[in-house]
């Protein structure tokens, strides 16, 4: 399985933790369509706790965590 956080406003509409199989996703991207996010929308990409990029590869038992960008001030 792979931990799927979203945080802010990708919470919106969809679960802040969900748990997806890991043999249907090959990377981060992948799962990332499916909660159906635009890829220029991810501004942080975390898999284990490390940055990573869209194109990453993502495995069983990974901690996948995706940030919009934050506005503030």
């Amino acid at each position: 399985m792979i931990e799927v956080r979203l945080f802010a406003t990708f919470r919106e509409g969809r679960q802040k933790i969900t748990f997806l199989e890991a043999g249907q996703f090959q990377t981060a991207a992948e799962v990332i369509d499916y909660f159906h996010i635009p890829h220029e929308e991810v501004a942080i990409c975390l898999i284990n706790g490390r940055h990573s990029r869209l194109d990453a590869s993502v495995k069983d038992e990974d901690v996948l965590a995706l940030f919009p960008p934050v506005g503030g001030g």
